[in-house]
């Protein structure tokens, strides 16, 4: 291909994901060792079965199989009527057996779907759905430590043994955004199902890609016969990096093809101080690990597991979306701000509940609940989350009770207190966990709510406030702002500003038009 005619080609990227989760069980795959990511000392957690003694048997552990299984039912996959483990054979510091017992030929789940948010020409419609080729239950490598300015490293045994769930995509992203998107919901997925934690900061979660290019035609759409030259890219710990590494490669891959050079099969590692992918070596096709079923465990019979997991199988993110949409009748990216965190989604229901407890109790008609909702929805996702980011708090630390939320709520929607009272309240519960009713009147911040007492004050305020006086005089209609403004300033926010407004248009009213 000549450049000339390569520079003028346009590429379209093909990307599939293979993501590792460690599983949130008690013990280790085939042993009865702690199951612990956050132990820091090292070699602790570990046996004869962990290290790959000679003479050991391994037993597979039970409650990992059931969360695979969950997993791949809430990812629409078939499930495996037999599957069994193999031996996957590789020479590497980190592997104590010189072998990792995988799955292969028999993964547990297969054939399944997860629908996303598009982000690109072809995928332009509201979801793209991403194909999900297998799931598949391993053992995790240990791991190894290199110290600075040292010429050898260490194997911490600890995490070897550890349930590892490999997820394997078809090649149907066709963004950097896309694999990020469709990253980011899989993690949430995870944790409702509360299979893992999926922390990539600590490695319980690890994203690989592969993409290749090939030239974009109007044809694109239907399926792919052919793929182009496939680059895998590793050492990606974070949602970031997964976008950051894909956009970098995308335009590697696109400059070599427009200077007419091939592409290499290789892996690649991510370099983010750089901000680039650096070669590590050629890939390696699955002969060459030399797959054989493992001899000292027995195939598993599991297709009768599914009805029994299907018992146990929670509400997940997208289903909880749309029911809050339905039933809260609150937007779509309202609802997507509240399950992003499971224990958030949990806080906010508590607080419906409670709200709806005071509704009967109080006898509030049915048709004003919905403001209620429409208040407390306000507080949570702007006030409430503001704190938490600020105060680098997560929901499980936040010191409110739900019952103290919407007693807050409640005592806004009965003008008791005034919006800017509410939000300094809040602020003080969040610091101190008290109850607002306290707060109110440790503070004295009740609101003002006599209409004499009111005209008294804002008298005082227009007595000093002359030139506010003159530009009302004038037509200036903001200067009505600027004295409700003094008047909540005067009272610390303890009047009803509508209320105030409408009085000091009373006593404006009244007062000689001529300048």
């Amino acid at each position: 291909m000549s450049s000339k005619i390569a520079k003028s080609t346009i590429y379209q990227p093909i990307i599939g994901l293979e993501i590792h989760t460690e599983l949130k069980t008690k013990t280790k795959m085939f042993c009865s060792c702690k199951n612990d990511s956050g132990e820091i000392r090292p070699n602790l957690n570990i046996c004869p079965i962990c290290l790959g003694n000679p003479g050991v048997l391994p037993s597979i552990n039970k409650e990992a199989i059931f969360m695979v299984m969950k997993t791949g039912l809430a990812l629409n996959c078939k499930m495996q009527k037999e599957t069994y483990f193999e031996r996957k054979n590789y020479f590497y510091p980190d592997l104590p057996k010189g072998y990792q017992i995988s799955q292969y030929k028999a993964p547990i789940c297969n054939d399944g779907y997860l629908d996303i948010r598009g982000n690109s020409q072809l995928h332009s419609q509201k979801f793209a759905r991403i194909r999900i080729q297998r799931i598949h239950l391993e053992e995790d490598t240990a791991r190894l430590l290199h110290p600075e300015r040292k010429d050898y490293s260490l194997v911490d045994f600890n995490r070897a043994g550890i349930p590892l769930m490999e997820l394997v995509t078809e090649p149907d992203i066709r963004s950097a955004k896309e694999a990020r998107n469709f990253a980011q919901e899989l993690q949430l997925i995870l944790r409702y199902l509360e299979v893992s934690k999926a922390d990539m900061e600590k490695g319980e979660m690890r994203v690989e890609v592969n993409i290749s290019l090939i030239p974009k035609t109007k044809t694109l759409k239907s399926k792919i016969q052919k793929l182009g030259t496939k680059v895998e890219i590793k050492n990606l710990n974070s949602f970031l990096a997964v976008e950051k590494a894909l956009n970098f490669e995308i335009k590697r891959q696109k400059e070599l093809l427009n200077k007419g050079e091939k592409i290499i099969q290789e892996t690649r590692g991510w370099d983010e101080l750089r901000g680039e992918t650096l070669s590590q070596r050629v890939k390696e096709e699955s002969k060459d690990y030399r797959y054989f079923p493992e001899p000292d465990l027995p195939p598993l019979q599991i297709l009768n597991l599914k009805s029994q997991i299907l018992k146990h199988m929670p509400e997940l993110p997208q289903q909880k979306k749309e029911r809050f949409k339905k039933e809260y009748q609150i937007s779509d990216k309202e609802a997507e701000i509240l399950v992003k965190d499971k224990k958030f989604s949990d806080y906010f229901e508590n607080v419906i509940s409670e709200l709806r407890n005071w509704q009967k109790i109080e006898k509030v008609p049915q048709s004003k609940l919905p403001s209620l909702i429409r208040s407390a929805v306000n507080y949570l996702e702007v006030d409430l989350l503001g704190l938490m980011k600020e105060n680098k708090k997560g929901i499980n630390k936040v010191k409110i009770t739900p019952e103290n939320f919407a007693e807050l709520i409640t005592l806004l929607w009965k003008n008791e207190i005034s919006s800017r009272a509410g939000k300094f309240i809040l602020k003080e519960m969040f610091e101190t966990g008290a109850d607002p009713t306290y707060i109110i009147e440790e503070k004295n911040l009740k609101q003002v709510s006599d209409e004499e007492e009111i005209k008294e004050i804002i008298k005082k305020i227009i007595k000093d406030n002359p030139k506010a006086i003159e530009d009302y005089k004038r037509g200036k209609k903001n200067a009505i702002q600027f004295l409700i403004g003094q008047v909540m300033r005067e009272t610390k926010g303890k009047m009803d500003p509508r209320i105030t407004q409408k009085l000091i248009q009373e006593v404006l009213i009244n007062l000689p038009k001529k300048v």
